[in-house]
């Protein structure tokens, strides 16, 4: 058996090999006939309008080969690029911000250190990859600068792509664009995403919300490294890698999607719960075993289980969960 995965990831010592070979011979199957239709679909023109088909095919997973290209189009980071060829590297010739390059070099160690690709002993050591990625965005936004999560988030960007100019414009993509607020200082966006998630919990699984509130046990709590993260070291890698398949096309509600569903998923466990710390290790356990493993089926649960989840909806929660936070700070 290997002891580290396609991406560089060593295995935790408790690894399942044999669900997981089960799981992965079905899904290679799966992957085998994706691609198909995928090369069909780009036909080696590297363009695709969004449509239902489009849209369709996303959702059932892009296969590997096609995976960067197919993100670079879909979350407008292709356009960019062309439109400002060379920006990337005049960011990381021009002045540097000392405190700023002293943050990211601090984090370098602490990303990954279970994949043997970031290891200083690797060749070539992805660390140095990072760090440029890195050191090119805090320069490029400026508001955001540098902030802990951003490392796991280009540095899967990076294991994807291979390439640092476009890692750079996919997590401009993300931060920009995608995900409202995550990563600035005051964090509002994502401190009202945490809330919106539990309005859409008091509407969907309102047991749980019940739970929470008795035990006073806040969401950030339990979901924070979620949404920071978008699920890295959270859920497995293909998982993820799926997730953010959708997340590039679709937006920030497939974080509350795959949130919802991990909740609904699991409620008469989380119920079990008695106390505080009980509830915090619930949601530890919800994140492992075959359900988050197998990708494929996972993902079919995620526009199936929490219902109709329209942008509309989690545009309206956010403005009143904004408002509630700004008239509390």
């Amino acid at each position: 058996f290997c002891r580290v995965d396609p991406y560089g990831f060593e295995r935790p010592e408790d690894f399942d090999y044999a669900s997981y070979e089960a799981f992965f011979s079905r899904y290679l199957v799966v992957l085998t006939r994706r691609a198909i239709k995928w090369s069909k679909l780009l036909k080696g023109n590297n363009s695709i309008q969004k449509s239902l088909k489009v849209k369709r095919y996303i959702r059932k997973g892009i296969p590997n080969e096609h995976r960067a290209l197919v993100w670079m189009i879909v979350s407008g980071a292709q356009t960019n690029m062309e439109q400002n060829p060379g920006y990337y590297h005049r960011l990381l010739e021009g002045e540097k911000n000392d405190k700023l390059l002293e943050a990211i070099k601090t984090d370098m160690n602490r990303t990954f250190p279970d994949n043997v690709k970031f290891r200083k002993t690797a060749d070539p050591c992805l660390q140095h990859a990072l760090y440029n990625v890195l050191v090119a965005y805090g320069h490029h936004n400026k508001a955001v600068g540098y902030c802990q999560g951003m490392n796991f988030i280009a540095g899967y960007l990076i294991l994807i792509t291979k390439n640092e100019e476009e890692s750079f414009w996919l997590l401009d993509a993300l931060i920009g664009r995608i995900l409202p607020d995550y990563y600035s200082p005051a964090m509002l966006g994502l401190k009202t995403d945490q809330e919106v998630l539990g309005e859409l919990v008091k509407m969907k699984v309102p047991a749980v919300a019940e739970l929470m509130e008795r035990h006073g046990v806040m969401w950030t709590l339990v979901v924070s490294r979620w949404f920071i993260c978008l699920f890295i070291d959270i859920l497995p890698v293909e998982t993820v890698l799926r997730i953010w398949d959708c997340l590039f096309y679709e937006g920030s509600k497939i974080i509350f999607r795959v949130a919802l569903t991990l909740i609904k998923q699991n409620q008469a466990f989380i119920l079990e719960a008695t106390n505080f710390p009980d509830i915090c290790d619930k949601f530890k356990q919800i994140t492992k075993g075959t359900f988050v493993t197998e990708c494929h089926s996972f993902m079919q649960k995620i526009f199936k289980d929490p219902g109709s989840l329209s942008m509309t909806t989690i545009n309206k929660l956010r403005e009143t969960c904004r408002e509630k936070l700004l008239s509390q700070g």
